[in-house]
């Protein structure tokens, strides 16, 4: 007597996390780059566009080089973390991004923020990003579209991290006002933005 064979069953689809990317540039048409990287990767298989703060102007950390055009991004993927990581890379490298100097000016910089609640440690990915507490120029726009956000390894939200490093600043290291740019530039700066 032959066994039956189990019935086969749709592939129940990979979970939904939602993740946080910066994007940023300092090299050619940087606004209209980073808005055309955003579509890129609405067409990636796994990546859903959910949220885009406002466009900001930053200076550079690093050698000299232009200011850069910095936001951030909220997505919802089906993909594990190294595979998302591959497709921002991979539509870096396609905007023209060479990896040549550390800080370096850019066509396109695209860094995984946050990952659902996950801590990751791996020889190519740290999520949260290990220094994202320090930086303006990412915790101002992902203030503007995930204040609430809860960063796993301080317990503190984006609102609070952003205000924390707006006091540390306050008379001390100087950092360039950053503005608004682009389609949403006549509405109101978030109250994060005016504290730099």
């Amino acid at each position: 007597m032959a066994l039956a064979r189990p019935a086969a069953t749709a592939q129940q689809p990979e979970p939904l996390e939602r993740v946080a990317i910066a994007l940023g540039s300092n090299l050619g048409d940087s606004r209209t780059t980073l808005e055309l990287a955003l579509k890129a990767l609405e067409r990636c298989e796994g990546v859903r566009l959910i949220r885009r703060s406002s466009w900001y102007r930053s200076a550079p950390i690093g050698p000299v080089q232009p200011h850069f055009i910095n936001g951030c991004a909220l997505l919802e993927v089906s993909l594990a973390p190294e595979a998302l990581l591959e497709v921002l890379q991979a539509t870096e490298h396609r905007f023209g991004r060479r990896r040549a100097e550390r800080w370096g000016p850019r066509t396109l910089d695209l860094d995984l923020i946050l990952f659902g609640t996950q801590r990751i440690a791996t020889e190519r990915l740290e999520v949260p990003h290990p220094r994202m507490a320090e930086r303006a120029f990412v915790l101002v726009p992902l203030a503007e579209i995930a204040a609430n956000w809860i960063d796993p390894v301080s317990g503190r939200s984006v609102a609070e991290l952003a205000a924390a490093l707006a006091e540390d600043l306050k008379g001390g290291e100087a950092l360039a006002a950053l503005e608004p740019e682009g389609p949403q530039s006549g509405r109101k700066r978030s109250g994060m933005a005016q504290l730099f």
